[in-house]
């Protein structure tokens, strides 16, 4: 566990339980905007990114917080993500489907350390599930250990959020999986896909938008559970590259086979 585990745990549950619950599936029509065509923000996420603000960097003196509604506000507040002492915070992921009533959504937080994370959290809040990962220490979901499995199925389970990708992109990944990746349904959280990965319900993630927020939680707990993720040319994924796409897998094998399968 990392040094602040206990704090960090104790805050975002209770953000999670006072703030997220409070507000799911009793949003009033003003208490959901649009940011752009279907990428949603809340009252909750504001609260809640609010919250943790306060909290965090009441845990850790000169820390500094980078959070998705901040910089939706100035996008110039990203360029903090690798400098000094700084919490990476997703307020509320999955917003879409908080917003529309329904499951899964996750808040997740990460501590890095002139760029490099040094630590992350996901919580579901609605099964209380948590995530955490230390950098060289581990992984573990409610205190307990885990490692990386694969799901055991005669083609790997991939979920692929083709989405975002450019259309010649996601014309060739659809073609080069078919008959060799079976293809699952995204959450549209990736609190959720990452643990989805550990826990054998999917081999594969491929996710083109690479925010923060959205990766540097989950990808720490992933790899410190055994998988790997990396961007799709294979190197290795880290905080302030400003470019697309990420494949993830339960397992380094995986990577490697469905890289070449997707991408060779």
């Amino acid at each position: 566990m990392h040094a602040l585990h206990a704090g960090v745990d104790q805050l975002m549950r209770r953000i999670g339980r006072d703030v997220l619950m409070a507000h799911f599936q009793k949003l009033e029509a003003g208490q959901i905007e649009e940011k752009a065509p279907d990428d949603y923000v809340t009252i909750a996420d504001k609260e809640s990114e609010a919250r943790l603000i306060e909290g965090l960097t009441a845990l850790l003196p000169g820390s500094h917080v980078v959070g998705e509604e901040g910089v939706a506000a100035d996008a110039s507040l990203i360029l903090r993500a690798t400098e000094g002492t700084a919490w990476i915070v997703d307020p509320l992921d999955g917003t879409g489907n908080f917003a529309a009533g329904r499951t899964p959504f996750a808040m997740m937080v990460a501590l890095a350390e002139g760029g490099v994370v040094q630590a992350g959290w996901i919580l579901d809040p609605v099964g209380g599930r948590m995530c955490h990962a230390v950098l060289g220490g581990g992984a573990s979901i409610d205190g307990q250990r885990v490692t990386a499995r694969a799901t055991g199925g005669a083609r790997p389970i991939g979920a692929l959020a083709t989405r975002y990708l450019p259309d010649d992109v996601r014309a060739s990944v659809m073609a080069r999986s078919e008959g060799h990746i079976a293809i699952a349904d995204i959450p549209h959280c990736a609190g959720e896909q990452y643990p989805r990965l550990v826990l054998g319900t999917n081999d594969l993630a491929l996710f083109w938008r690479a925010m923060p927020w959205d990766h540097a939680p989950g990808a720490l707990f992933l790899e410190e559970a055994g998988g790997r993720i990396a961007r799709i040319d294979g190197k290795p994924y880290r905080l302030g590259e400003d470019r697309p796409g990420l494949l993830a897998a339960a397992s380094p094998r995986l990577w490697d086979e469905a890289a070449e399968r997707l991408f060779g």
